[in-house]
């Protein structure tokens, strides 16, 4: 769940954009013997940009230690990366080893594009290193219980906030959404000091479920019967509540927020508290300085139960077209060791899969994110999983809806219409995937 959180410039971030699917595929001509004897393999980072400066570092370490392999990097921006490893599969031209998030990963293994990776990991050095709740999330996410990507990673929605704003409005962090709407409604200063902001534009849904379900404390996508329960009465109750924000406790730019507005709008300071994931630290303490900045999980609702929804599992897949699997895999197994796992984690601010990472002194420096994998393994917290596992789970919580979301905000749709679209899309979806696998 969502990840993780995540600079380079734009040139860098849209480098995907100057690399055809052909061009970078293993079957191209992109992947190969060189003169020189060195086998090339290709990866595709499915967050390009950000994260383009910590791969390059690892990829430098990788080719230091296996000087027969060089890896070949293609940053994919995150809003077209499912677009562009679609249009990869249908022209038979996919990289060799690719990032993947469980969010997409049965869209893709729908599709018969990736190679199971049970058998290599139980031959790896990484065996028994990895997250048990990890790598169930991802045999979670497609129906035969197959490992089809190596976990790297995971995330947590979190709000975070400028530790002056709220400490010169007299305001502490939240703890329960009574708190949290009386400090953004404190947090407000006229003419444009905004207690809040909403991301509007693409990939808001998810951050809307997560507030909805922390805020309902329903426990399950589904009930007993298949009947989606996003159109619960509370869930409904805190759309309208946040839809009430806009433009009076927001900026009326959100409506078209993405993700690097809502990161602006926040870093220019004229915003006082954000909700994403771990993964943005590294915007924020550019912009202000680890000092400065500070998160809380999503507050605890009316049940006095905490419930956050699952992130997405972010971590490396090999594909089944490659032609160098062996030395694929040998760079996904570099990826996920001690060393590289931590370094990755530690720069983007999130939490690592490889158990003995999560000792390093770095992670509990950092009072959020202890906090964050305090709150994960804490037996009271109510998890509730998405269904990653059903092929139109990504269509429906951003092109089916996204629209709908932005309409509400603008007071041309009720929040109640809007759950019930979706609800409904994801009940049918839902009943589809039991007849299918019935």
């Amino acid at each position: 769940m969502r990840s993780i959180t995540k600079v380079c410039t734009a040139a860098v971030a849209v480098l995907a954009l100057s690399v055809t699917a052909a061009a970078c595929g293993s079957d191209s001509g992109g992947a190969g013997q060189e003169s020189g004897g060195k086998t090339t393999i290709t990866f595709w980072d499915n967050n390009g940009g950000v994260r383009t400066p910590i791969y390059q570092e690892l990829i430098k370490r990788f080719e230091a230690a296996n000087p027969t392999i060089k890896v070949e990097y293609v940053g994919i921006p995150i809003a077209s990366v499912q677009q562009k490893y679609d249009t990869a599969i249908a022209g038979g031209a996919t990289p060799d080893v690719g990032g993947v998030t469980t969010s997409y990963l049965a869209n893709l293994t729908g599709q018969q594009a990736l190679e199971p990776a049970d058998d290599w990991l139980a031959k790896s050095p990484v065996n028994g290193r990895l997250l048990d709740s990890m790598l169930a999330s991802v045999k979670a996410t497609t129906p035969d219980g197959k490992l089809y990507m190596a976990p790297a990673t995971s995330n947590l929605d979190v709000v975070w906030y400028q530790k002056d704003k709220l400490s010169a409005a007299g305001v502490e962090a939240p703890k329960t959404w009574d708190e949290f709407f009386t400090a953004v409604g404190k947090l407000t200063k006229a003419p444009d000091q905004y207690g809040w902001t909403i991301r509007g534009g693409a990939g808001s849904i998810f951050q809307l479920l997560a507030e909805a379900y922390a805020y309902s404390g329903v426990p399950e996508f589904f009930d007993a019967s298949g009947k989606s329960t996003v159109n619960d009465p509370k869930n409904v109750e805190l759309v309208g509540k946040i839809a009430a924000l806009y433009k009076k406790d927001t900026p009326e730019a959100d409506v078209t927020n993405d993700f690097p507005k809502m990161v602006a709008q926040f870093t220019s300071g004229k915003v006082a508290m954000m909700h994403h994931n771990l993964g943005s630290y590294n915007d924020h303490v550019k912009a202000f300085g680890a000092d400065k900045i500070d998160a809380f999980p999503m507050p605890v609702g009316a049940t006095g139960k905490r419930t956050i929804v699952a992130n997405p599992v972010d971590g490396f897949a090999v594909f089944k077209n490659s032609e160098h699997k062996e030395a694929a895999w040998k760079f996904v197994e570099f990826l996920l060791s001690k060393e590289s796992n931590s370094y990755w984690n530690q720069q983007t601010g999130q939490i690592p899969a490889n158990k003995d990472a999560q000792g390093d002194a770095w992670l509990n420096e950092r009072p959020y994110l202890k906090n964050a994998v305090s709150v994960l393994a804490d037996p009271q917290t109510a998890v509730v999983s998405p269904p990653y596992y059903l092929p139109q789970f990504s269509s429906i919580t951003k092109a089916d809806t996204e629209p709908l979301f932005q309409k509400v905000l603008l007071g041309q749709m009720k929040p109640q219409e809007f759950l019930d679209t979706m609800a409904q899309k994801l009940t049918e979806a839902q009943a589809e995937w039991k007849q299918a696998h019935s």
